[in-house]
């Protein structure tokens, strides 16, 4: 039985013309992904140019009178710290200072007013002196510091800096000022005065 022929079945395809708002679309979109793509690149460029550094803390002086200290008395520490604005161009602004000593992670000094606030301006170094109190150093604590300079001749300390940081660039200035906490190891001879290696080290820096 012979099967029926059928037509060859033809498609046909017609072009379907886009309508004037999808097209707009389409060009108001390329535009916007333009001018952020522009923006951004520029910004780039502009950090590029700028390249903002932290500021650096280094010690200048830190001494510690009566040291080593005995127990149960309250020594004080005299502390100066530089403050190094490396920028060209952005200036720093800075909240009230406060500052701790530490010994084997034990507070046994601070002053909640170290300075502050204060602007520094670019490729600028300013230096910040206090005086910190102590609290009576425990038996623990006056011995290790004994023992310390009996076998290194010196005793290591640890002074920690707090304060809030907005940048200034011009015009410019950031509105939400940083908590930053700087943290300076140093080392005491057994006249209670800085050595000369703690001068030379710069202080970490962290921010939260």
């Amino acid at each position: 039985m012979a099967l029926p022929n059928h037509a060859p079945v033809r498609f046909t395809s017609r072009p379907v013309q886009e309508s004037l708002k999808k097209r707009l679309s389409k060009h108001i979109c390329s535009f916007v992904l333009s001018v952020l793509f522009l923006a951004a690149f520029i910004t780039f460029l502009l950090w590029l140019a700028l390249r903002p550094h932290r500021p650096r803390f280094h010690i200048s002086s830190f001494s510690a009178s009566p040291f080593p200290p005995p127990e149960s008395s309250s020594p004080s520490f005299s502390v100066q710290i530089a403050i190094r604005n490396p920028n060209r161009k952005i200036g720093f602004f800075f909240g009230p200072i406060s500052g701790s000593v530490y010994y084997r992670r034990n507070l046994i000094g601070s002053n909640s007013n170290m300075g502050g606030p204060f602007f520094q301006p670019p490729k600028n170094t300013k230096t910040v002196g206090a005086r910190l109190s102590s609290r009576s150093i425990g038996p623990i604590d006056s011995a290790g510091m004994q023992n310390d300079l009996s076998e290194n001749g010196s005793v290591g300390l640890k002074l920690v800096l707090k304060t809030t940081l907005r940048f200034r660039l011009s015009a410019w200035e950031t509105h939400g000022a940083r908590v930053m906490h700087v943290s300076c190891d140093v080392s005491l001879d057994p006249s209670g005065q800085i050595i000369a290696e703690s001068k030379t080290r710069r202080c970490s820096i962290y921010f939260f």
